[in-house]
């Protein structure tokens, strides 16, 4: 774009520094998934046929009936839990509608180890039964296979359902009683009310919650791989690391990242198709009916069980090894690894909060429509598992880092090794990617709250774009921030498939630790990991259920 100066020439209009800025954090978010999507259409070793031929099916089918699983499991847990809680009134409501969220603070991978731990033959369940029954072997009676595609959907959903939950109940709590009234007029009970008016209004935000633990699912490595179930997420481990062929393991990459795009753009596609609207002037919320006898101590269980599943056993069993393990709270690599996860998880969260701060200013400072095309386009790193996260950026930073450090040698003779891929580097990256969406919807919710005259008031009184920013901006979304800050935090903690594929030699954090203990069956090495891990993640639920309150 250029513009006519006093001497009649052309001068041309440069972007501003935000509007640079911008797209080039835009462009570092997206550079991980073209690149998955670069290597595998231009493989060095091409092995597409042979995966068709022989891994590839396996992989996919079992990837879907997980997500299928998970979905439907998910869903029925987070929605019916959701709606007896907004709907009935019984004993430990109050209590159980916050506990419900608390599955969020453990990972599923550390679901996974309790329940083995508590099932499995050597388990304290089997024992039991074998001692009060007098059972000798296990040929003397029948136990449910606990490394197994079913006990997996059972763990994924018990530590996924809150995704669902939380945006049914708050749909359930937004309806209006006048509909309720309308369909128990016409006879409707309250098994129809819920079929007919509540759960059809609330669908959209089910949806959203069962897309979300789906995309959840196709991301988990730990659970899976522990329960010996082959999914594509492990088959890029496999193909990588085993077959050394980084390739093959872009194009099961890419078949991952066309499975999520899939679903989210399903996912979008049925709210887009189904909306409702509240045509009444007087919104009245939904009285809670009060249940009594039978019917009341039901709900109680119903809802008691999902998060005695998802919180109470991993929980239990866990902090029942740490306690009994109390030496191995000594052990220096544990304390290591807690260096490595706050300094990590920290420098990726501050550089994630401020690249989406920058992005979002640069993009309302542009005015410009490809800017803003851009912003939503960066949210598809959280959507994107970590491990095809790990084959985008991996692959073309060795290549980088090699480059580097032979014209480094060439030009001085001193060899300065692998700087990025030879450090925490890609990991922060990959944190910064993974998450970014998180950061840049906090802020861009933050800034939207603004009113845009205190901006154009800070400008005339002289104030430039950054002290706009620092001055008028973050005083006003310190909160926001802060919530980012730690959200990130938390998440950057709990991420096992990227943090596995892209941690230096020898270099441990705490999701890593207790994949690595519970892998040698270790489990009383990996519980002081887990329990800190879980206490992170207590605090981004806290901090949630402030938030929804």
């Amino acid at each position: 774009m250029s513009l006519a100066d006093h001497s009649g020439g052309l001068r041309v209009a440069w972007p501003s520094p935000w509007s640079l800025g911008a797209a080039a954090i835009a462009l570092v978010v997206l550079a991980p998934i073209c690149a998955v999507i670069w290597i595998a259409l231009f493989p060095t070793d091409n092995i597409w046929p042979h995966l068709l031929s022989t891994t590839l099916p396996r992989y996919l089918r079992n990837t879907l009936v997980l997500m299928a699983g998970v979905g439907v499991l998910s869903g029925a847990a987070g929605s019916g839990a959701a709606w007896l809680v907004s709907r009935y009134q019984f004993p430990g409501r109050a209590w159980l509608e916050w506990a419900l969220l608390l599955p969020l603070a453990i990972p599923a991978y550390v679901g996974a180890y309790a329940l083995v731990d508590l099932l499995e033959y050597a388990g304290p369940v089997q024992g039991a039964l074998r001692q009060l029954f007098g059972w000798q072997t296990a040929r003397d009676y029948w136990f449910p296979e606990i490394r197994s595609m079913g006990a997996a959907i059972v763990v994924l959903s018990a530590a996924l359902y809150p995704y669902v939950y939380l945006l049914a109940r708050n749909a359930f709590r937004e309806q209006s009683a006048s509909s309720e009234e309308v369909a128990q007029s016409l006879g409707a009970g309250a098994l129809g009310r819920f079929w007919r008016v509540g759960l059809p209004l609330a669908r959209p935000a089910i949806a959203a919650g069962m897309a979300i633990a789906m995309m959840e699912s196709v991301n988990d490595f730990g659970t899976v791989d522990y329960f010996a179930v082959q999914t594509l997420t492990t088959g890029i481990f496999s193909v990588w690391l085993q077959s050394n062929n980084a390739g093959g393991a872009a194009q099961i990459a890419s078949t991952v990242l066309a499975l999520v795009i899939l679903l989210v753009l399903l996912e979008k596609g049925s709210r887009r198709r189904m909306r409702f609207f509240n045509l009444s002037s007087r919104h009245r919320p939904v009285p809670r009916a009060p249940l009594s006898g039978a019917a009341a101590w039901s709900a109680t269980a119903a809802c008691a069980v999902p998060f005695a599943m998802g919180f109470l056993l991993p929980a239990g069993v866990i902090l029942s090894h740490a306690l009994d393990n109390a030496e191995t709270w000594a052990d220096p690599a544990l304390w290591r690894a807690v260096w490595h996860t706050v300094t990590v998880g920290g420098v990726a969260a501050v550089l994630t909060v401020l690249g989406g701060v920058f992005l979002v200013y640069g993009v309302r400072l542009s005015g410009r429509a490809l800017p803003r095309l851009l912003l939503p386009a960066t949210t598809i790193g959280y959507a994107a598992p970590g491990a095809v996260l790990g084959v985008g950026i991996l692959i073309p930073l060795a290549r980088l880092d090699h480059a580097l450090a032979d014209a480094v040698e060439a030009a001085t003779g001193h060899d300065i090794g692998l700087v990025m891929t030879g450090s925490a580097f890609a990991l922060v990256l990959a944190y910064f990617v993974r998450f970014f969406a998180i950061a840049q919807g906090a802020a861009d919710a933050a800034m939207g709250r603004v009113s845009p005259n205190l901006a154009l008031a800070a400008r005339s009184l002289g104030r430039s774009q950054r002290r706009t920013l620092t001055e008028v901006y973050y005083p006003l979304m310190r909160a926001s921030v802060a919530s980012a800050l730690l959200l990130v935090f938390v998440d950057c903690v709990k991420e096992l498939p990227a943090t596995l594929l892209l941690r230096p030699f020898n270099y441990e954090t705490l999701a890593t630790r207790v994949h690595d203990q519970a892998s040698l069956e270790n489990l009383g090495g990996a519980a002081p990991a887990a329990v800190l891990v879980i206490c992170v993640g207590l605090l981004a639920v806290g901090m949630l259920a402030r938030a929804n309150r």
